[in-house]
């Protein structure tokens, strides 16, 4: 069947196609229908089945005569070291942490908080929860204390376990102290904390605290447990506009059924292949696309610690794909833009052999047409963008290799997937033209696996996502569609800007940017101007080794802008600034600079990489007349 053909199928019986689908999860009770409607607009799948998410990604391999192949690849080119852990030897490990957990106390419905770094151990501890029906949430190993108190106590876990401490290039970041820090600082105190112990930091132990193989000590394994279809597999912390996290929450069968969907539809890989996600456990490409679909679907799957430059250099991605064989690649655009500005002309990628690698695939912030076509001409592969949300899962438009790899149209993550219906919608929701921008909405119900609330949060919920278009989930992005059901995302809704009367999309400027031969990132934000109403600013990193004056590569940006978009952007400021200010997972902070730009108040941002880049960002707004 051709994509069309798919989608259609979708559309004509939405029941029968997911329910199809769910024939390749293996369920302790089969579900009695898909859909559950009787709470519209609060939709639920699958609600009536028993399952268990650590047997679909694990014993079921071992019980079908796959315990010998290789589950999971644990890659440290910072430590200089590399292990593997085959399907039998997970099932071992994940059912001796399970028994421990269950042995203290833990059971279906409890939370567990996981704070640890790219280990083995955090992927052992996320199924360990899904075997006894735990709820875990993962917390981005190195979050600030603060910011864990926070979702310590919103989760409240019964249990958390961490890592000693996690590596960054130079450095060994401790984990123990901002874990303390974090208990001292939450109302609610979990009963016990299992420690990983690092050879590069041991932690100082409490009477809280166990080490992770003692706690494990003369303890029966676990079995798995069944659970409902609609269970809560795990909560995932997401950013808030209001500063305070949200809770996504993921429902155990719609998560197996959809993820292990997209596997073969989207990434085009069979069970026994190897599949590498670059991202980091902490986010939900890591809960998604690192530990669970891989499992689910009997790949193999890739832990990396590392960075795509520096760990040693900018050749380190060219060297796992070659070395362990990866079929299928996924990662964001800033890593790319990171090792293109390192290596422009790609020397590094010749000294490895890649051939394995049918394709590349970008989420997680916009691909400019730069990037990806600096992507495509070095590694000689098709390079998919796909667009979702960490709301979502999984995605919701990309390019369906695994069914029909469509023409790639450079600029758009390609079309929907069966289960989503995106529409382009104006201020009032009704629909618009092709080719006219707009909010991006899906129509209700959306497919299994998404969100379907937020955790102890329903009306934040409502209000977050169904309240400004009803009937449809709110996006938060900005974008349009082109007569032949191409998808654009040209910025967040927050990112369209209004120049004059003229609704304008800063992520249009920065494809511009992008394509100046020096420039080897960029971002564009819209600051406060009393006459306009606003005024577009670009800023841009200069590729290693470029140095001609600044003032000539932003008098050519203003130029190029202006030829590109027309007089109608009003751009006239760019300034070069030497890195931007992004989140951990590479989103640039686009609101946050925005708010230096005004000279308002903000909160510093949970999950930014570096702080000290704000005080560089607010010195280059000052020598163009803005920021206090």
């Amino acid at each position: 069947m051709v994509y069309k053909e798919v989608y259609e199928r979708w559309q004509s019986d939405p029941e029968a196609f997911w329910m199809e689908a769910a024939e390749a999860i293996d369920w302790d009770q089969k579900p009695s229908k898909a859909l559950f409607d009787d709470n519209a607009p609060l939709y639920e799948w699958f609600c009536d089945g028993k399952v268990n998410g650590c047997y679909n990604a694990v014993d079921r391999h071992v019980e079908n005569g796959r315990g010998d192949q290789v589950a999971i690849i644990h890659d440290s080119p910072i430590t200089g070291s590399i292990s593997k852990i085959t399907y039998a030897e997970l099932q071992t490990r994940v059912a001796s942490l399970a028994g421990a957990l269950a042995a203290k106390g833990v059971s279906k419905g409890d939370r567990v908080i996981i704070y640890m770094p790219m280990v083995p151990e955090a992927l052992e501890a996320m199924l360990a929860c899904a075997r006894i029906g735990a709820i875990h949430s993962v917390v981005f190993g190195g979050f600030a204390a603060n910011e864990l108190a926070v979702r310590i106590d919103d989760a409240q876990p019964k249990a958390i376990i961490a890592a000693s401490c996690g590596l960054e290039p130079g450095r060994v970041v401790e984990y123990k102290p901002l874990l303390d820090g974090a208990i001292d600082l939450a109302t609610h105190k979990p009963e016990v904390c299992v420690v990983l112990q690092r050879e590069q930091c041991a932690a100082e132990m409490t009477e809280r605290d166990v080490d992770w193989h003692a706690f494990q000590e003369g303890v029966a394994p676990a079995n798995c447990v069944p659970v409902e279809g609609n269970h809560p597999a795990y909560i995932l912390y997401t950013s808030g506009t209001t500063g305070a996290p949200k809770g996504v929450v993921r429902p155990t069968g719609g998560h197996l059924v959809a993820l292990n969907w997209t596997m073969k539809n989207i990434y085009n890989v069979d069970p026994g292949d190897v599949f590498w996600a670059a991202s980091d456990v902490g986010w939900v490409v890591g809960h998604s696309y690192i530990c669970y679909a891989p499992l689910i679907h009997g790949n193999t799957t890739i832990v990396f610690e590392g960075k795509p430059v520096g760990t040693p250099d900018a050749g380190t991605f060219w060297r796992v794909i070659a070395e362990h064989n990866v079929r299928s690649f996924f990662t964001a655009p800033t890593a790319f833009r990171a090792i293109k500005r390192e290596d422009p002309k790609g020397e590094f990628i010749k000294k490895y052999d890649i051939s394995g690698l049918r394709a590349l695939f970008l989420a997680g912030e916009r691909a400019d047409p730069d990037t990806i076509e600096w992507a495509q001409d070095i590694m000689g592969v098709p390079v998919y963008d796909h667009w979702w949300q960490t709301e979502t899962g999984y995605t919701m438009v990309g390019n369906p290799a695994g069914i029909e790899a469509l023409p790639v149209k450079i600029g758009s993550p390609t079309v929907a997937m069966p289960g989503f219906d995106v529409q382009i919608l104006d201020d009032e929701g009704n629909q618009m033209a092709p080719n006219e921008l707009g909010a991006i909405a899906v129509k209700l119900p959306l497919p299994p696996g998404t969100l379907p609330t937020l955790w102890n949060a329903e009306d934040r919920f409502r209000k977050s996502y169904l309240n400004t278009f009803p009937g449809y989930y709110e996006t938060g992005d900005a974008g349009m569609i082109d007569e032949d059901g191409y998808l654009y995302i040209m910025a967040r809704t927050d990112d369209v800007i209004n120049v004059a009367g003229h609704r304008l999309s800063t992520g249009g400027m920065e494809e511009v940017l992008a394509g100046h031969p020096d420039v080897a990132e960029c971002a564009v934000i819209g600051v406060t101007d009393q006459l306009k109403g606003q005024l577009p600013v670009g800023f841009v990193c200069l590729t290693k080794g470029v140095n001609r004056p600044h003032g000539d590569i932003t008098a050519e940006c203003v130029k190029l802008v202006r030829e590109r978009i027309g007089p109608v952007a009003a751009f006239k400021l760019a300034v070069v600034v030497e890195r931007l200010p992004k989140t951990r997972s590479g989103k640039i902070l686009r609101g946050t600079m925005v708010k230096i730009a005004d000279s308002e108040e903000f909160k510093m941002p949970a999950t930014i990489d570096d702080p000290a880049i704000l005080d560089e960002i607010r010195d280059a707004l000052k020598t163009i007349g803005y920021a206090a």
